[in-house]
């Protein structure tokens, strides 16, 4: 997490992805949403924005969002950013209490171990979150400064103040540690178009990350390959049927299940690292689900076969109030849950 400034004023949420941006702004004591809006990007201009400098891409998008898309209102300028989640790294390890005098010493040599980037090319934050007798137990983030840099400058442009940029992944886990008893250790499998990313929730911390590139994106291409259907007509099948029994139950399942399977896969190893490396004596007690690719029916029942732990679609929503103001339509609350997550940040807590 990147903290940048502060001033005692509200904020909102910015959500940038590289299939889209989601706005929102909320009370964070009320949880009542002020205002929000989404506007869908180019992948690969979304790339080359964080990668180059002087890219306007991000910052045009930005301010067409605001100007033209936001449902009810958002009057703050000040804006905590959830960046991609997958040009982040985030990792809990365990040292003991003897080298906390030099700790950002050893949390570069522990990034160096396992980011295949150079340290001095990332921002690295890192905080204590859980401290014994002998050990302590660390949990670090880093984000490429090519990325943080280029994401603070579009936004600048646009008009907006950044007090802070975090992974996506830690918005999707303060919203469900608010809203769905991610207090519990949870695996979390947050599904977008592109992209899955996995993460460990315990005790409202992200301790562990993973991911992958399959998103529910590739549900609908695979369908459409093995049914020999369009684009459109694979989504409408992917959203509807599923995995959810009836005449094509065999053959949706069948085109679904190498893309699932890879998921599974990834979801093992993340789990295998948490119970071997970070807490063994901590049982994982759910898995929640959520993105956009979570539409899919059946997806809860076919995690909870595959992984032997309960699994659901997580919904938010139920203690987010929208008010006076027009609610995402169902099959589009999905996409909202990070922002949701970096728009109710209490602005004191960022400086505790």
């Amino acid at each position: 997490m990147t903290k940048l400034f502060h001033k005692d004023k509200p904020l909102f949420g910015l959500d940038i992805t590289h299939s889209g941006i989601r706005a929102m702004a909320i009370d964070s004591k009320r949880l009542t949403v002020a205002g929000y809006g989404s506007i869908d990007l180019e992948p690969v201009r979304v790339k080359e924005a964080l990668e180059v400098a002087g890219k306007s891409y991000l910052t045009d998008n930005i301010k067409l969002l605001m100007s033209e898309k936001i449902i009810g209102t958002i009057h703050s300028k000040q804006v905590a950013i959830a960046a991609p989640t997958a040009r982040s790294f985030s990792r809990t390890f365990i040292l003991p209490t003897s080298v906390e005098k030099r700790l950002k010493e050893a949390v570069e040599l522990e990034a160096e171990q396992y980011i295949p980037i150079p340290i001095d090319n990332l921002y690295i934050d890192y905080q204590i979150i859980e401290r014994h007798k002998k050990e302590i137990m660390v949990l670090i983030s880093a984000i490429p400064k090519v990325v943080i840099d280029n994401l603070i400058t579009s936004v600048r442009n646009a008009g907006l103040e950044p007090v802070l940029v975090e992974p996506g992944i830690s918005s999707v886990g303060r919203i469900l540690t608010a809203t769905e008893r991610g207090n519990l250790p949870s695996v979390v499998v947050d599904i977008g178009p592109a992209n899955t990313d996995i993460a460990i929730l315990d005790q409202g911390t992200v301790r562990v990350t993973g991911g992958l590139p399959v998103g529910g994106n590739t549900f609908t291409l695979d369908i459409a390959k093995k049914l020999h259907v369009s684009l459109e007509n694979a989504h409408q099948l992917k959203v509807l049927s599923g995995l959810n029994a009836g005449p094509r139950q065999q053959k949706l399942t069948s085109a679904l299940e190498p893309s699932l399977e890879r998921i599974l896969s990834e979801v093992k190893k993340v789990m295998r690292y948490y119970n071997e490396r970070v807490n063994s004596e901590r049982k994982l007690e759910q898995l929640l689900i959520v993105g956009s690719g979570s539409n899919l029916p059946g997806i809860g029942e076919y995690f909870t076969n595959g992984l032997f732990i309960a699994a659901r679609v997580a919904s938010p929503w139920q203690k987010l109030d929208f008010a006076h103001i027009q609610e995402p339509p169902k099959q589009f609350k999905p996409r909202y849950i990070t922002v949701a997550g970096v728009a109710s940040i209490n602005p004191g807590a960022i400086w505790k």
